[in-house]
């Protein structure tokens, strides 16, 4: 397995968080999670997974990380601080949704008895990469707001108007529908 061409630190983000205890019972789920929220400017399709056994079991992490999407590159990171006889490597996904698919399901993953910390990495997206997810995120928001205000069960733009205004005192009159009407087409 190569080892990244390029010095990545270790950053305050990068810090695994403490469990959230206090949340309410209704809102907590089947496990204890930390509580911490993502912009788009946090998220990125790079991964740095951290927790990886030293032995050489990298082809079989990268095999635990081919079924959520395409995979433009995977190396171990050289000099970065980890636990003994751990490293850490960066997987990078050729889009965004597949690495937030990723980190959802194999952070806390047990990985050859060792528990594997996944986290977003956006300062080593380039800036033709940052442009092109902040393009795409405008894009699908749009869509979105299209999808919404073209949606017959929105209230807000198909509220119920009456066809005719009636009064009080002029009766509905409704012609019965027979079936003979119906087979003739009328």
């Amino acid at each position: 397995m190569e080892k990244t061409p390029y010095k990545v630190e270790k950053l305050p983000h990068h810090e695994q968080q403490e469990l959230c205890h206090t949340r309410a019972p209704y809102r907590q789920g089947r496990k204890l999670t930390a509580v911490k929220v993502y912009t788009i400017n946090d998220e990125s399709p790079h991964l740095i997974v951290s927790g990886v056994p030293t032995p050489n079991y990298t082809s079989e992490l990268k095999k635990k990380f081919t079924p959520y999407g395409e995979i433009k590159e995977f190396h171990v990171i050289s000099g970065y601080e980890c636990e003994a006889f751990t490293e850490a490597v960066h997987v990078h996904y050729a889009r965004i949704q597949s690495a937030r698919i990723a980190k959802k399901f194999l952070d806390g993953f047990n990985f050859f008895g060792g528990v594997l910390h996944i986290f977003y990495a956006p300062e080593l997206e380039s800036l033709t990469e940052t442009r092109h997810k902040l393009f795409h995120r405008r894009r699908d928001i749009a869509i979105r707001i299209k999808r919404h205000k073209e949606d017959p069960t929105n209230p807000e733009i198909d509220p119920f108007q009456p066809e005719l205004e009636l009064d009080d005192k002029m009766p509905i009159k409704r012609k019965k529908k027979r079936v003979a009407d119906i087979v003739q087409g009328k």
